[in-house]
Formats: C-alpha cells, sequence, structure tokens
C-alpha cells in the first residue's frame, strides 16, 4: 500500500506541475492569438494533424474514459467491454461527416452547428433556439461529470484531507475556466494534446502494471477465471446489457459523440481534409486498443480481486472499492507501488493525474462550445443583433463562468443529498447527455447527404427526439413528485431494457422528421444545389 503521507506529498507536486503548464499553455495561446470571434472560437481554421486528432479524442474522451466505463466493466463484466466497438463506429463518422462540415464550414463562416443548419433549411428563432437547447443539453451533464471526477480524484489523492471532494471539483472548475477564458480555442487545442497523451499514456501503463502484479497473464487470466460467470457472458449481473441494446450504444452513442456541439467546431477548425480522414484512422484502430488492453482490463482484474456484491437485491461495490466509478484509482494505488516501489508512487500521481486531464479535457471543450453557441445562435441572433465583436466576445465569457458555476453547484448539492442524485454513475451521465446530442443526426445526415427534409421537419422531428430522451431520464417523475422510481420511469423500463436511449430518441425523431417534411414547404432547390456542390 502506499504510505500516505509521502503519496499525497507527490501528488501534490506532480499536480502543481501539470497545472502550471496549463496556465502557460493558456497564457501562451493568447500571446499567439488575434482578436477576432473566429480566432477564438476557431483558431484560424488551421489546426493540423497532431493536434486535431489529439483535441478530438480528448473531448470525446472524457473522464467516463477513465472512470466511467471501466467502473461499468467492473459493475457488468464482459459485456460492457463491448462497448468499445462504438470507437470504429466514431472513426467512420468523422470520415463521412468531417470533410463536408469543414469545407462547407469554411467557405460560408459558420462557427457553430446552428450556423449550418439554419443556413441549410432557413433561417429562424425556434430552429436555432432548439439546436442551442440540444447543445446545453449535451454540455451541461458532461461538464458536472467532469467536475464529478475532480472531486473523486481528490478524493483519490488526499484521501485524509478534510472535504478534498469539494476542495477538487473547485480546483478543476477555477482552472479550466482560466485557460479557456484566456486562450479560446487554441488554448483548449493546445492543452488536449497534453492531455490526450497523458489519457492514452494512464490506460496503458494501468493495465501492464495489473498484469505485472498479478504475474503476468497466465496469472491475469487465472484471476479472471475467478469471475461469477454471470460476469463473464451477456447480458451481464444485472442482464442490462442485452446483444440489442450494446448494438444500439455502439453505434448510437459514437455517431452522438461526433456531432454534439464541441466536436464540431473541430472539423470547422481543421486544415484540411486529410487531417481528418488521418483522424478518423486514429479512432479505427489505436483507440480500441487502448480501450481492451488498457483500463477495461485493469476494471476486470478489479472485479476478480474485489468482487460486488449482492445488497438487498441490488449490486453494490466491494467496501474496499467504495464506488464502481474508482475502481482504476484503487486499482493503482495498489498494484504500481508493488510494482515499481518508490518509482510507482510517482507514476501513480502520473496516472491520477490522466484521470484529471481526461475530465479537463472534456470540460474546457465543451464550455468552449457552449460560449459559441449561446453567445452566436441566441444573444447575437435575438437578443442584441447589433453587439460588436468585443461585446460578444465578454458575453462569450461570460457564458463559460455561469455554466460551470451551475455545474458545479449542481455537484455540490448532489455530493451533500444522495436524494439530489438521480443519476449517479458517471457512465449514465455520459448516456444521458449523448442521447440528447443524438438528436442532431437525422438532420446532419439530411444535409450532408439526403437533401430530403424541410425546416418544418427537422424543427419537429428534433423537438420528438428530446422529449423522448427527456422521458428516459429520472426527471419527469422528478416534476411529478413520484422519485427516481415512479411511474415514466416504470412505462419506459422495457423501452430501456432493449436498446439504448439515444437510439429510441433518433428513431421517434426520423418518423416525426419525415413525415412532416412530407406535408410541409421544402428547402429552397437552387440552396440544396449550391450548398450540395460547395461540400463536393
Amino acid at each position: 500500500m502506499i504510505a500516505a503521507v509521502d503519496f499525497a506529498e507527490v501528488a501534490l507536486v506532480v499536480l502543481g506541475i501539470y497545472l502550471v503548464v496549463l496556465l502557460g499553455f493558456g497564457v501562451l495561446a493568447w500571446r499567439r492569438g488575434r482578436v477576432s470571434e473566429e480566432d477564438y472560437y476557431l483558431a484560424g481554421r488551421g489546426q493540423g494533424f497532431i493536434v486535431t486528432v489529439m483535441t478530438i479524442m480528448a473531448t470525446f474522451f472524457s473522464s467516463a474514459a477513465m472512470l466511467g466505463v471501466p467502473g461499468n466493466v467492473y459493475k457488468e463484466g464482459v459485456a460492457f467491454m463491448i462497448f468499445a466497438l462504438n470507437l470504429p463506429v466514431a472513426g467512420v463518422c468523422i470520415y463521412l461527416f468531417g470533410s463536408r462540415i469543414r469545407r462547407l464550414g469554411r467557405r460560408r463562416g459558420y462557427v457553430t452547428q446552428g450556423d449550418m443548419i439554419a443556413d441549410y433549411y432557413g433561417d429562424s428563432a425556434p430552429l436555432r433556439g432548439v439546436v442551442a437547447l440540444i447543445g446545453f443539453l449535451y454540455v451541461l451533464p458532461y461538464v458536472i461529470m467532469q467536475i464529478k471526477a475532480g472531486g473523486h480524484l481528490a478524493q483519490g489523492m488526499f484521501p485524509d484531507a478534510e472535504g478534498a471532494f469539494e476542495k477538487g471539483a473547485l480546483a478543476l472548475s477555477v482552472v479550466t475556466i482560466i485557460y479557456v477564458l484566456i486562450g479560446g480555442m487554441r488554448s483548449v487545442a493546445w492543452t488536449d494534446v497534453l492531455q490526450g497523451f497523458l489519457l492514452i499514456l494512464g490506460m496503458l501503463v494501468a493495465a501492464a502494471a495489473t498484469i505485472v502484479t498479478l504475474g503476468g497473464f497466465g496469472g491475469f487470466f487465472e484471476q479472471v477465471r475467478t469471475i461469477d460467470p454471470a460476469a463473464l457472458s451477456l447480458p451481464g449481473p444485472s442482464g442490462t446489457y442485452t446483444p440489442w441494446k450494446l448494438m444500439t450504444i455502439c453505434l448510437f452513442a459514437s455517431s452522438g459523440s461526433l456531432v454534439q456541439p464541441a466536436q464540431w467546431m473541430r472539423y470547422y477548425a481543421a486544415r484540411n481534409d486529410r487531417v481528418l480522414k488521418r483522424s478518423a484512422l486514429v479512432f479505427s484502430l489505436v483507440l480500441p486498443a487502448c480501450f481492451l488492453f488498457g483500463v477495461m482490463l485493469v476494471a476486470l482484474a478489479g472485479r476478480a480481486l474485489y468482487p460486488p456484491e449482492m445488497v438487498d437485491g441490488t449490486l453494490v461495490p466491494h467496501p474496499h472499492v467504495g464506488e464502481f466509478d474508482q475502481v482504476v484509482v484503487v486499482m493503482m494505488k495498489e498494484q504500481l507501488p508493488e510494482m515499481l516501489g518508490a518509482a510507482g508512487v510517482v507514476m501513480v500521481a502520473i496516472l491520477l493525474v490522466a484521470v484529471l486531464a481526461a475530465s479537463m479535457s472534456t470540460a474546457d471543450s465543451n464550455l468552449h462550445a457552449l460560449s459559441a453557441v449561446l453567445t452566436r445562435d441566441v444573444y447575437d441572433r435575438f437578443l442584441r443583433p447589433r453587439a460588436s465583436e468585443t461585446e460578444r466576445a465578454w458575453v462569450g465569457r461570460s457564458v463559460i463562468v455561469l455554466a460551470m458555476l451551475l455545474a458545479l453547484w449542481l455537484v455540490r448539492a448532489g455530493h451533500d443529498d444522495a436524494d439530489f442524485a438521480p443519476l449517479k454513475m458517471i457512465v449514465n451521465l455520459m448516456f444521458a447527455a449523448i442521447g440528447f446530442s443524438c438528436q442532431l443526426l437525422p438532420v446532419t445526415i439530411d444535409m450532408l447527404f439526403l437533401r430530403k427534409g424541410t425546416r418544418a421537419g427537422a424543427l419537429a422531428g428534433m423537438v420528438a427526439g428530446i422529449f423522448v430522451v427527456f422521458l428516459f431520464t429520472p426527471f419527469p417523475d422528478l416534476l411529478l413528485g413520484g422519485g427516481t422510481d415512479g411511474a415514466v420511469a416504470k412505462t419506459m423500463q422495457p423501452l430501456k431494457s432493449l436498446f439504448d436511449i439515444g437510439f429510441t430518441g433518433v428513431v421517434a425523431n426520423v418518423l416525426v422528421f419525415v413525415v412532416v417534411s412530407r406535408f410541409t414547404r421544402k428547402v429552397d432547390s437552387d440552396r440544396v444545389r449550391e450548398i450540395g456542390r460547395e461540400m463536393e
């Protein structure tokens, strides 16, 4: 085990160095930047391959990569390891969507999703408003995830410190706000490069340490054979992950994540099509290996060593692990010092910083994107159309601060009151957020490839999809006073057990989109042809 005092001191030094480097990137990006909205939000549309692939990856991999996903593997066993197949699907989405969005964005000066969608279907307040709402419904849960992860990380690094969770959550929030405010997209992208490499390193080193300390692959598989048979097959111990549900998760969790506001803006920011296509290759080949042969193996070993327990019909983590999302942290604090001695203590601190990197890289990207969405698609269009660029820049910065404060308040409230936290596991927050983002898939596919829908159809479809996804969350029952297991939750449970919630929302979205488009005014044919030519 790690000596608590020694580890806390090492962790504090490593964490301090990391945060200073991040702030340094923010200052450097501010000095390199130009005072323009396009530069602040898209870094001048000139990002090369390394920066593009790492910032897309770091935005895609949140704290769920190092905490939530392995936490669910620890809970459900090999069933959830199939989730790694969503990464090749993500690569296909980057390849198919990215280049077309980039070309049209560069030629027409788009900055947000709303710019492109409104230009194609015909600008309207409801259309831009619903697109902005989808962005908000995606970003807020994702930022909450990252702040929670910062609190959990602080608890892992400084277990004896009073109020470690609250202080960790606050520290992550403050540092993220500072470097996003001063450096914009350039700062976010540069820090994502560092955070992305730390994330990959953390995933692979964690697995290597686990396998070595268990006696190599032979010892590892010997431990795995002791796992409850239900955790070595579908649908897992809780019966949650049926083949149909896993298939829809793999298809829609990835594609929904690749059309959310921050990723869409990264397509605009790429230097050329080749950059995006090479990035798609990395997603398809490299990242599944990091998951399958990285933290997922750590979680599987954790399940063998510290199996979850059934208490009153509910699966709960082993007391030594504490929370499902903490399994990687617990395993690393035990395995690395055993393998490397004193050097292992330093490596544990670095790996825990990798968890922090995963959190910050997603929080910064999503806050930055939300700033663009609310400033350009709401404030600039409807509240102050004649606002100067300087005024819009300050409004955008204010959005970042207010959104982070709201997320921080919700995290603190949920930490203090368990009844206020209906979505306790990080992975559940992830699926709820992606479910909302998926509602942009039908309009994206229609604009880029089919070009058959109408403005009324697009708007009605998105509203229908949002409504269906909302029914899958605990909030309808909370609003009705029925608790998290009320009538709405029980009604939706059969569908929830069969399919990903994003997929179910998309089905409703597409049906409404097609029917309404059939009977409403078509998009101007000249505009459709012109935009189609500019995408090719």
